[in-house]
């Protein structure tokens, strides 16, 4: 083998591949013409010089949801990227996905069930009109609060009706009362009865998991006294729509979940696509916990979150 021949395309081949120079460029620097260059790369490639490896992050991620689905039991996973493991950039990535998988699955006469948050309001904004008839869409859980802190409530749902061209049933309650009581009296109201049976029968549900950290939403709200939060801290993963569980999935605190008004986290498990739209590492416990609790048959996260979901026992 001619040695200038091998040196002369191993250069070329640096100078493309790693340092990224036109041709044009190679060619001026080595001082021959732009299709020897050509020509160079080519026989670098074929001597195994070059070696290309292509990583395609979409096989990645599907990957990632068959292992999630096979180890949680779930019927879908959807797996989204995102660039940074960064809380606020996972959620925008997990809420486009989650807004464009109900793009595709809301049908004629569906009854759509949401909760409130953060999460669940970018899932909302993203949603694009849909030509559906017969559509219902409520809330599964009370969204009244008198908290300074924007839970989203009204809008979310509002905007979820918008886009399948429906109105929205509110439950206009808040989700934890004081008195059991109280709460008991309300639930026998008939409109609020039919609000809520309604979101028992949806047959999707839509939501997202909370955590039992210092700066969760639910105690940011001041729902709980010092005690119960402590409490929940103790012997909780997380909730959803304001039902606190363990990391097994159980209902850790039955006083406070009897003073919850909305649906109960058995009646989940019984809808046709209960889609649990979460990712982040501060969620990664609740998270797990839930899907241990088989409260979502479907999940749409991020890579990193799928990565440690995965890890985990």
């Amino acid at each position: 083998m001619d040695a200038e021949k091998q040196r002369l395309s191993i250069e070329a081949a640096r100078l493309y591949y790693l340092s990224d120079y036109s041709q044009q460029d190679i060619a001026q620097r080595l001082g021959v013409s732009r299709p020897t260059v050509s020509r160079m790369l080519q026989f670098a490639k074929e001597q195994g010089y070059v070696r290309i490896d292509i990583v395609d992050p979409l096989e990645d991620l599907d990957a990632l949801g068959l292992e999630l689905k096979k180890k949680y039991m779930l019927d879908t996973v959807l797996v989204c990227y995102s660039p940074l493991n960064e809380y606020q950039e996972i959620q925008k990535h997990i809420s486009r996905k989650a807004a464009e998988y109900l793009q595709d699955i809301v049908q004629d006469g569906d009854i759509i069930g949401v909760t409130w948050g953060t999460t669940m309001y970018s899932v909302a904004r993203q949603l694009e009109p849909k030509q559906v008839k017969g559509v219902e869409v409520v809330q599964l859980k009370g969204g009244v609060s008198h908290s300074h802190v924007n839970t989203y409530a009204a809008e979310t749902v509002n905007l979820f009706a918008e886009a399948f061209h429906t109105a929205a049933r509110y439950l206009p309650l808040p989700v934890i009362f004081d008195s059991i009581t109280v709460k008991e009296m309300v639930e026998k109201d008939r409109h609020i009865q039919r609000i809520i049976q309604l979101g028992r029968q949806a047959n999707i549900a839509v939501f997202t998991v909370g955590t039992v950290k210092e700066d969760a939403l639910l105690f940011r709200l001041g729902y709980f006294n010092q005690e119960e939060q402590e409490r929940l801290q103790r012997t909780g993963a997380g909730d959803i729509c304001s039902r606190f569980f363990d990391a097994q999935g159980n209902i850790c605190v039955d006083e406070i979940n009897n003073r919850t008004v909305g649906i109960d986290l058995p009646d989940l498990r019984k809808k046709e696509k209960s889609i649990l739209v979460a990712g982040g590492q501060r969620k990664i416990e609740a998270i797990r916990a839930a899907l241990t609790g088989k409260y979502a048959n479907i999940l749409v996260t991020d890579q990193y979150t799928a990565q440690a979901l995965l890890r985990q026992n």
